[in-house]
């Protein structure tokens, strides 16, 4: 049963036109043959091994909602999740430590939605003292005593982390002084840094003894000390998304190479064994993995993230390191718009009123509509289906009582409503747009 909370957020979400962020498992359609490969998956990580999917599909095939879901069927089963999108103004990947940053900014655990981190660092240090107090090590009134004992177990914990990056446990060290201590302005100061924020105030910086900001190179020392850090506060592990890494396809050559290189050795050292409990999915087109401007201009890379798409999609394998999202099709669109309709009439003011007038051959209307208005290409249609659906039809027929979708409600799609995938759909449903060859 979903919540009123959660229903407003997820109609809310496809008003807008964007994927909800919670949720989705009301929305889940032909998720059935990946959802037991990702439990096995993540059961194993759980485990302290490491997962890895490269996720392939193109536009309104569901990337974005596959890794949402993923994460939502995550938080279940106890990890901490972190969806970054790449971009080359904002999270250039080979920039790692400006990923790394994003990842602790969207670091989210089943009780908190991003920023998740202080969360995380408080419920470490409580473990460690009700693990020093439980071992008879010291008395839980001896406050002196108690820190001393966590500071302790904390840097046999954090010692494999410490070898590479001592900065880590040093600036862990310095906020457990710091809450001590009261000076919560100072702990704030430490926890941004550890998040590898920059222009944190040098007197921060010297409280804990370290200098200048997290790096390229302590970024991936800092994920398995984060890491540690979960699994000891009781967490499964950490699902981390890399979203849209396709935009790489769109950068300068010599960008894009370094990039390419940056997720080549992000999984070098995933298969390493540097990061137990890490759960790591990409997205991207075909023409990311398989042309020329993508991974093929790494073939280290390439023949790590290599699968055969040639049988029958029918046949493809869930366990293999990429995997091909089929899209949608007709029936799937209508199944998804039959769930955002009886969602919507389950907070509805007339539930049966919407049910009987938005009814399945009006959703089937509308999606043929809508499809038509993109060329007939149904993989493209989603999005703005589901937008039209909600506020342009359940939301006038929830509010007025005269409202008639099949009299009252004609379909119009413009231009500046439309990503440039939809609007080339669009523009290819006419026959001056085809392209002939002439050989």
């Amino acid at each position: 049963m979903i919540s009123p909370q959660r229903r407003r957020e997820i109609v809310d979400a496809l008003r807008r036109g964007t994927v909800p962020d919670r949720g989705l498992d009301a929305l889940a359609v032909g998720m059935d043959r990946l959802e037991p490969v990702f439990t096995d998956e993540l059961g194993e990580v759980a485990k302290g091994r490491v997962g890895f999917k490269a996720i392939r599909g193109e536009y309104g095939s569901g990337k974005t909602f596959t890794v949402r879901w993923l994460a939502e069927q995550a938080h279940r089963h106890g990890f901490a999740t972190a969806e970054v999108q790449i971009s080359e103004g904002e999270t250039p990947l080979h920039h790692l430590e400006t990923v790394y940053r994003r990842l602790v900014e969207r670091l989210s655990t089943p009780e908190v939605r991003g920023g998740a981190l202080r969360s995380v660092v408080d419920n470490w240090f409580f473990t460690l003292e009700e693990e020093a107090i439980a071992a008879g090590q010291v008395a839980e009134t001896d406050e002196a005593g108690l820190i001393e004992a966590t500071q302790a177990l904390a840097e046999r914990r954090l010692e494999h982390v410490t070898r590479r990056a001592p900065a880590f446990s040093a600036v862990l060290r310095a906020y457990r002084r710091a809450i001590a201590d009261q000076d919560y302005a100072l702990a704030e100061g430490l926890l941004a840094w550890l998040g590898g924020q920059p222009h944190v105030a040098a007197s921060v910086k010297r409280a804990a003894g370290v200098k200048g900001d997290v790096d390229h190179d302590a970024a991936l020392s800092f994920l398995a000390g984060l890491l540690t850090v979960l699994r000891d506060a009781g967490r499964s592990g950490l699902v981390f998304v890399l979203d849209e890494v396709e935009t790489l396809q769109r950068v300068r050559s010599d960008v894009r190479d370094r990039a390419l290189n940056a997720l080549r050795q992000l999984i070098d050292e995933l298969d390493g064994g540097r990061f137990p409990g890490l759960y790591l999915a990409i997205t991207g087109t075909a023409a990311f993995y398989d042309g020329p401007q993508g991974i093929q201009r790494l073939p280290p890379l390439a023949q790590r993230l290599h699968t055969d798409f040639t049988a029958d999609r029918r046949f493809d394998n869930p366990r293999a390191t990429q995997v091909r999202l089929h899209g949608f099709d007709h029936a799937a669109l209508l199944e998804v718009g039959r769930r955002v309709r009886d969602l919507f009439a389950d907070g509805a003011d007339a539930p049966e009123r919407v049910r009987a007038l938005v009814d399945d051959d009006y959703i089937e209307l509308l999606a043929r509509a809508v499809s038509g208005e993109l060329g007939a290409k149904v993989g493209v249609a989603p999005r703005i289906f589901l937008k039209k659906l909600v506020s342009d039809v359940l939301d006038r027929v929830d509010q007025f009582p005269e409202f008639d979708p099949r009299r009252d409600y004609t379909l119009t799609v413009t231009d500046s409503e439309l990503t440039d995938v939809e609007r080339n759909a669009r523009r290819a449903g006419d026959v001056d747009d085809i392209e002939l060859s002439l050989e």
